[in-house]
């Protein structure tokens, strides 16, 4: 099963669209299937991917992370998700308290992307110290735009669980496998970053969460196949999360948007062969993880698509569902 579900992936590696690929699977009673092959890094030295590797799961982290560490708090009564983000972070936009939409904003608009703020920012080009740019963040008066896909939704979050719990994101138990970086075993080579003039091994690949101290709520989390199996297993047996935040996770709120994940659509990243009850995410690393809940079933595809380069083609937007569908159809067919 897992040598037709991977084989998507092997003629990537095999073209030389990216240097490697992990594939794991995970059914809700616990059974796994594992592949991977190709490099986990190419430059400056080559090195053979294995199964131990801990990857970059840059925006991932935002799922495994941050939606969950939310959605705890409420269950918690820590926090309401249809309050503002004002009940955590008093001094967001405090300069003007009587006209800033952002202090309008709830949790539940954040995690479903149902804000104004713009898909990209730079903010790293700003500074590199973390709490100058926590608060450049809190005060910016950020330019409106239609809801779309925005980090700063999750970094606005990530303020928030550290305002609620008085510790960085990394104090949190996230499960073993899943650690904010550095990881503690051999990782995966990501980019030649222009700005930090060097091939990433190790740290953060995403900009704007190294600068801000490489924990934030959009990215910083890093993974072993085990450890986003582990999570993913959790999620189809319930033993890592209560059924409101199942309910939470699995019910529509914008578009095609649950609290921090993706439902399926026409043309989304998890193929069309799953079922309309799966959830996903993916992120920019070449890294993705997809639950359905209706066959019981999860997998991860987890790659270096960015080393040791992002300008290039590495095909990842049609490997993706490739590799869902031919997950799905090698399942279906074993039965």
């Amino acid at each position: 099963m897992i040598d037709a579900a991977f084989a998507p992936a092997a003629a990537a590696i095999a073209d030389g669209r990216i240097p490697g690929a992990t594939l794991g699977m995970v059914a809700a009673d616990g059974r796994r299937r594992v592949r991977h092959a190709g490099k986990a890094a190419l430059v400056p030295e080559p090195e053979d991917l294995t199964e131990d590797h801990w990857f970059d799961l840059a925006s991932v982290s935002k799922v495994i992370a941050t939606t969950t560490m939310i959605l705890r708090l409420a269950d918690q009564g820590k926090l309401d998700l249809d309050r503002p983000l004002t009940d955590a972070i008093p001094d967001l936009r405090q300069y003007d308290i009587a006209n800033a939409a952002e202090r309008k904003l709830t949790f539940r608009d954040c995690l479903a992307h149902r804000s104004f703020f713009p898909a990209v920012e730079p903010i790293y080009t700003y500074g590199d110290d973390p709490a100058r740019l926590r608060a450049f963040v809190l005060q910016r008066e950020w330019r409106h735009g239609p809801p779309v896909y925005s980090d700063i939704n999750f970094l606005l979050l990530g303020i928030a669980i550290e305002r609620i719990t008085g510790e960085p994101l990394g104090a949190w138990p996230l499960g073993e496998g899943l650690r904010f970086g550095p990881p503690p075993g051999p990782a995966v080579a990501t980019e030649h970053c222009t700005w930090r003039d060097r091939v990433l091994k190790g740290e953060v690949h995403d900009e704007n969460c190294a600068a801000m101290g490489g924990q934030t709520g959009h990215a910083g989390l890093f993974g072993t196949v085990a450890g986003v199996l582990g999570f993913a297993q959790g999620l189809l047996d319930g033993s890592g999360a209560s059924p409101a935040m199942l309910e939470a996770i699995r019910t529509p709120q914008y578009a095609h948007r649950t609290c921090g994940w993706e439902r399926k659509f026409p043309g989304w990243s998890g193929g069309q062969a799953c079922s309309d009850e799966t959830i996903g995410h993916t992120g920019f690393t070449g890294t993705g993880l997809w639950v359905d809940f209706e066959r019981g079933l999860a997998w991860t595809l987890l790659t270096n698509r960015v080393h040791p380069t992002r300008h290039r083609e590495s095909g990842i937007f049609q490997l993706r569902p490739e590799t869902g569908d031919a997950v799905i159809g090698a399942w279906d067919g074993e039965g």
